[in-house]
């Protein structure tokens, strides 16, 4: 794609609409390409569009956020909730489990294990 891109860029005069198209493309192509050399990313960002969904439909009714410090509240537990679903928990069962052992453990410095894809999901239950 990226050599038929360039013989495109070639052809089509320089100021015309398909031209920038193309730089704008060929500008981000480590990007564009980036899912090619690690497979854990997603060739698009569909799933985390649909994770926010919820969040961009019901903003109107997050006024109760009051100050922006209630708001940058509300982003980081919708982040934690999130990216623990994203990662195959409940998010309130693994929220639990992280207060627990934030609970038990009074010199707790290294927070790494406690992260949703280290940690390993809940049994189902029935």
């Amino acid at each position: 794609m990226r050599t038929q891109l360039d013989q495109l860029l070639r052809q089509v005069p320089g100021k015309s609409t398909l031209a920038e198209a193309i730089r704008y493309t060929l500008s981000r192509w480590p990007a564009l390409t980036r899912y090619l050399a690690d497979g854990r990313l997603e060739i698009d960002n569909n799933s985390a569009e649909r994770a926010m969904r919820a969040v961009a439909l019901g903003r109107k009714n997050w006024l109760f956020a009051g100050s922006h410090g209630g708001g940058e509240a509300a982003a980081v537990f919708y982040t934690l909730i999130e990216t623990a679903k994203s990662n195959g928990h409940n998010p309130r069962l693994w929220l639990t489990r992280v207060l627990e052992a934030i609970g038990r453990e009074r010199d707790l410095t290294d927070h790494d294990d406690l992260l949703p894809w280290a940690m390993p999901t809940e049994p189902a239950t029935t």
